[in-house]
């Protein structure tokens, strides 16, 4: 491949497993999985990408990759099928001295050296492949030139309840770091690292290279990279974000960002619309018996029973006598008739019986449960029996 030059070019953290989401990712990377009826999570770095006119992206993935690699495709959905750049999905590969599978995102990174030296960028714009946003990359690296940074941090102001479970940057007056705190159980400030960074190819692949012969490193970015190059005295400067940001790598994140799609339809991205993969169903169908009320309806659904304050993805039929509120819906699932679904995440293709409990509503104290596929539901026997 003739190697030309590109100012700077993304590498996209995908492979994580995302146990956290439970049935949700049994069969799909945690950035696969359904966001909003109609997205997937990989869609927002992948549209912040091209919006911010980087159009050379790295995707590298590990977890259970085909569902992602045949959604990435050649990445026409996002304008990066492109000559000389574009989007590449990069899974492990074996190499002498390599052990093929990546042992942390900066091994990762590491391992896809050959990749970024094709393109002999001056700056990697490092992103993670589970949070969903909107940012304009091109400032960000704006501001990273204009201090003369080595490496710059994305930070966002979470709750102090918070904070611990991020990884917490001290700042100096001129937002220069100087000390990170990886998930600290008694964090100084609530400054959050978004785990969005750009850094000087130059340096950073120097570090990387030390790291990789360091025995006892977990080759993290936050863990190892950030402390090494704090340690040598390295310029490592904040960027202040104050847009809508959220991580959803837990299910209460996921579908609390879902309901956050009912009280702002575009989260605040009207003008920085995100692009996907279309799944080409026929338009969404309302039966006279259907009633919908504060409800994201994707295409493909066909509704005759009741939905409420709810997302509903491609493909979801809600039958008659059906009652749904407060859930989060995948595609493909199948509700019968007089079931009741409440407050929960119901994973792609499931199907809930006639007459079914699922899960119990906010209002009497119930707690969001995930229920995937294979999941035997409890039914309503005094319904039943009463609708024979």
């Amino acid at each position: 491949m003739v190697n030309k030059h590109k100012e700077c070019i993304a590498m996209l953290l995908a492979g994580g497993r995302g146990s956290r989401l439970k049935a949700l990712t049994e069969l799909v990377a945690k950035p696969a999985v359904t966001f909003g009826g109609k997205y997937r999570i990989i869609d927002f770095p992948l549209t912040n990408c091209v919006r911010s006119g980087i159009d050379t992206v790295g995707v590298m993935t590990q977890y259970q990759p085909l569902r992602l690699h045949d959604y990435i495709g050649k990445g026409q959905h996002w304008d990066l099928d492109r000559l000389y750049g574009g989007v590449s999905s990069l899974p492990p590969h074996s190499k002498p001295g390599s052990t093929a599978w990546y042992s942390g995102t900066a091994n990762a990174v590491y391992q896809n050296q050959d990749f970024i030296e094709n393109y002999a960028p001056e700056y990697v714009l490092v992103l993670a492949g589970d949070h969903v946003y909107k940012m304009d990359y091109s400032t960000m690296l704006d501001y990273h030139k204009k201090v003369n940074a080595a490496c710059t941090i994305a930070v966002i102001e979470v709750p102090m309840k918070d904070a611990s479970r991020f990884g917490i940057l001290n700042t100096a007056e001129d937002d220069r770091v100087v000390e990170f705190e990886e998930k600290p159980k008694n964090p100084k400030n609530n400054l959050a690292s978004m785990g969005i960074y750009i850094f000087s190819w130059h340096i950073l692949r120097d570090y990387l290279n030390k790291d990789e012969e360091d025995e006892n490193s977990n080759h993290d970015f936050g863990g190892d990279i950030l402390p090494a190059m704090l340690k040598d005295g390295q310029r490592l400067f904040a960027y202040r974000f104050d847009g809508y940001w959220k991580d959803v790598g837990t299910e209460e994140s996921l579908w609390q960002a879902n309901m956050d799609l009912l009280d702002d339809l575009h989260l605040g991205f009207e003008d920085w619309h995100i692009l996907s993969k279309s799944a080409g169903r026929p338009p969404h169908y309302i039966a006279p018996t259907g009633s919908i009320k504060n409800t994201l309806i994707t295409e493909g659904c066909e509704i005759y029973g009741s939905v409420e304050n709810s997302i509903l993805s491609t493909g979801v039929i809600v039958e008659e006598g059906a009652v749904v509120k407060d859930a989060v819906i995948m595609e493909n699932t199948r509700i019968g008739k007089g079931a009741s679904v409440n407050y929960c995440i119901l994973d792609e293709d499931t199907v809930v019986p006639d007459d079914a409990i699922v899960g119990a509503s906010k209002e009497s104290g119930g707690s969001l449960e995930i229920y995937s596929r294979d999941t035997v539901f409890e039914i309503d026997e005094l319904k039943r029996r009463r609708a024979t």
